[in-house]
């Protein structure tokens, strides 16, 4: 519910009063009790969301949303492509191993 600024031409007063956005606008000063009382046409106010259900990141605008699904897309391809590069590495490394310790288990000739 909104919060409406008040001003009574009779006396002067101002005041803020949280109404509804269907209720009557006030017609009776609370300082004087005169029917002078005017609803006075403010700046606006900003929406605030309070509580833990609601995240800044939430409300991003599209181009923010297509800018960064692009750089996470260019930083998996990246770390794609070096698991790749890690794993031919090891694979590489591995099958050296294998064909030494074959070699190795021949039996020797000079034990007789």
């Amino acid at each position: 519910m909104p919060t409406y600024d008040y001003k009574c031409d009779a006396c002067d007063h101002t005041f803020e009063e949280f109404q509804s956005i269907t209720a009557k606008p006030l017609a009776k000063c609370p300082a004087c009790g005169k029917n002078k009382l005017q609803r006075l046409i403010g700046t606006g106010a900003g929406v605030l969301f309070k509580g833990s259900g609601f995240y800044e990141t939430d409300y991003r605008s599209e181009s923010y949303k297509k800018a960064a699904e692009s750089e996470s897309k260019a930083q998996s391809c990246k770390s794609d492509s070096k698991d790749k590069k890690s794993d031919a590495k090891k694979s590489d490394a591995g099958s050296s191993t294998k064909t030494e310790s074959k070699g190795s288990k021949k039996p020797s000739t000079d034990a007789v």
